[in-house]
């Protein structure tokens, strides 16, 4: 049908010689300047490598491709640079950084190349977003505190290694320093600089400095407490959507056990998404791993409640993946929920779910909640650098007396619904007093109570 002129059909037959496309010898480029495997990758996969190869050049923005930056040492590099880390003069780094490292290094901070420098820093801080190459929201600020004596001793070097422990993590090269101004910085975050949030806290007692600069980290980082494998970075999880043939991916940050209040909602989206016309909409169950503060559920147990919520099947295990996600928590509300966000743009996620009061936290005074609990939700349908997702707004849902089940709530309705807050969740789990049926799974209940009633 394409051929209008009819001359393919002639070079087939054999009248016209040489022929492009037909008999011309392929004669392959000694030195191709991009390489693409239309064979093995997808029309989407392929475009994205020319993209990357357009913004390499300068033609087009860093916002134009969706690649994710890895900050790894190629593998043919890692013997030179672990030498090179050795005798670099070293800076001992915190917990909470290695965790921020770890960020960095598997790519949901793209496009960043390290720990902010100054400019990324003050866009970070003021816009939400980095501006250069294309807007990217960014709305908080990733960066690395370091004290005046290791900054005295390190201004002038090009480069430097990041030690945690007896471990040598990461070499950080061509590093940037500039004051650390701590009052300022957590009240743009957070909206307060009340020490009394732990997080600020921490921030306080961080460095008088920041330094930035590339990062090129030198193995990937574990942790040992039996919970790697659900370490996924971006790239993993783009291939395992692949592989299960995902044509629509929903993302759930949680930080706490899953009800199945919060099954409803993730089930529901699941089902408006198949009525839209998806084949094979998949949730990606992504809890928080990095630091959170001691009165949170901690992680271990958190995952093996949700292994008992997928073992119940309250959520189906074949078209859920669940993996961890290597962020700290800030408890930064509607500005940190815009990076919970973005993150999960790196995995290929096209659909967000909010929940109510997201990153939210009682106030420091102890006289209310610090946000309100809707801005998260208004704050991520107007947020800039956002446009691969689609924000799923939560809808709240309660223990239906008439149901025995959780359901979406109604304002008509009130008298036949229940609403069991976290507060005596946890009450009723220290006592082992059992909830009502259909609140939470049993499996994942009993979970709960063990973990409560060992506090005591």
């Amino acid at each position: 049908k394409r051929d209008v002129k009819g001359l393919y059909k002639k070079a087939r037959e054999g009248k016209i010689k040489g022929f492009t496309g037909v008999d011309q010898a392929y004669e392959p480029p000694s030195k191709p300047e991009l390489v693409l495997k239309a064979g093995e990758q997808s029309v989407d996969e392929c475009v994205q490598h020319i993209v990357a190869a357009l913004m390499a050049d300068e033609i087009v923005p860093q916002g134009a491709v969706s690649v994710v930056r890895e900050l790894f040492v190629p593998s043919d590099k890692k013997a030179a640079a672990q030498q090179e880390a050795e005798a670099l003069p070293a800076v001992e780094i915190t917990k909470l950084d290695l965790q921020w490292t770890q960020v960095l290094a598997e790519g949901w901070a793209t496009p960043l190349s390290g720990f902010m420098r100054e400019r990324e820093y003050l866009q970070s801080q003021h816009f939400g977003c980095l501006l250069d190459g294309g807007v990217t929201n960014q709305s908080v600020p990733i960066v690395l505190p370091i004290k005046t004596a290791d900054k005295e001793r390190l201004d002038g070097c090009s480069a430097f290694t990041l030690k945690y422990g007896d471990k040598r993590i990461a070499i950080l090269r061509k590093p940037e320093f500039y004051p650390h101004n701590k009052e300022e910085r957590c009240s743009r975050q957070f909206g307060t600089a009340n020490q009394g949030h732990p997080y600020i806290k921490m921030i306080f007692d961080s460095g008088d400095w920041l330094v930035g600069g590339d990062l090129e980290v030198l193995d990937r980082i574990t942790w040992g407490d039996g919970l790697d494998q659900y370490r996924l970075t971006p790239r993993e999880l783009r291939a395992r959507f692949k592989e299960i043939g995902a044509d629509a991916v929903f993302a759930f940050q949680l930080r706490n056990p899953v009800h199945n209040g919060h099954a409803l909602l993730m089930t529901d989206t699941r089902r408006r998404l198949l009525e839209r016309g998806y084949k094979n909409p998949v949730l990606l169950l992504h809890p928080l791993g990095g630091w959170t503060k001691d009165d949170d559920v901690p992680l271990p147990v958190r995952m093996k409640q949700h292994a008992a919520i997928l073992e119940d099947k309250v959520l189906d295990p074949d078209n859920t993946v669940i993996a961890i996600f290597p962020s700290p928590m800030m408890y930064a509300g509607p500005t940190e929920v815009q990076w919970h966000a973005k993150s999960r743009m790196s995995t290929g996620a096209n659909f967000y779910i909010v929940g109510r009061d997201p990153a939210g936290m009682p106030h420091p005074d102890g006289t209310r909640d610090l946000y309100d609990h809707t801005h998260g939700a208004k704050v991520l349908t107007m947020a800039p650098g956002l446009t691969q997702l689609e924000i799923v707004p939560f809808r709240v849902a309660a223990y239906n007396l008439k149901k025995k089940a959780m359901d979406f709530f109604s304002p008509e309705r009130k008298d036949d619904f229940l609403f069991i807050s976290g507060t005596k969740m946890r009450k009723m789990a220290r006592e082992a007093e059992t909830p009502p049926d259909g609140f939470m799974a049993p499996k994942a209940w009993k979970v709960m109570v063990e973990y409560y009633q060992s506090l005591s």
